[in-house]
């Protein structure tokens, strides 16, 4: 009698490890479904387009040569929408006769950046990005200063684009 109902102990753990593996599967695709479509995934997608178009940006607006003065200036224009375009379309004319009688060329390299803030619903965002210029003008010594800027950001049809752009400030402001 025992011969008739004896159960293989290979075929048991065979059947057990065959549910294990099954309920694995299932865990595995759940956990992989809910991160693809977690809204943590698509906020930092956007924060990465942000920086990199914010530093791109801000690296545009601080490099000009003045024998490749036009396509600079446009570039400036392509960087940027709002009220910064505005104003760089209308200082333009004044601004390409001080640089051709200058003639300096200016280079910067980001050095590191980072959102400060993000809207991604408004198409609003924020950008700390340092930089180091270096200004090249006639019979000199290239000048190089590190520098870090604050550029505020918004989503256009065309991307993100720089809408203001300032100086941050350095150092402590608190008097002692």
């Amino acid at each position: 009698m025992a011969a008739r109902m004896t159960i293989q102990p290979l075929l048991i753990a065979a059947m057990v490890l065959t549910l294990l593996a099954g309920a694995f599967a299932v865990w595995a695709g759940w956990s992989w479904y809910g991160a693809a479509h977690d809204d943590s995934a698509a906020y930092a997608a956007s924060r990465d387009k942000v920086l990199a178009a914010g530093e791109q940006a801000v690296q545009n607006l601080s490099t000009l040569d003045h024998k490749d003065l036009a396509h600079g200036l446009d570039l400036w224009q392509a960087s940027t929408t709002g009220d910064l375009k505005k104003q760089l379309a209308d200082g333009r004319a004044e601004f390409e006769k001080q640089v051709q009688q200058a003639q300096t060329v200016t280079t910067a390299k980001v050095l590191d950046g980072a959102v400060t803030e993000l809207d991604d619903r408004a198409g609003r965002a924020r950008v700390m990005v340092a930089l180091r210029i270096t200004v090249q003008a006639p019979k000199e010594k290239p000048a190089a200063k590190d520098s870090r800027m604050l550029g505020e950001l918004t989503r256009t049809a065309g991307g993100w684009k720089l809408s203001a752009l300032g100086q941050a400030p350095v150092g402590n402001s608190a008097a002692n």
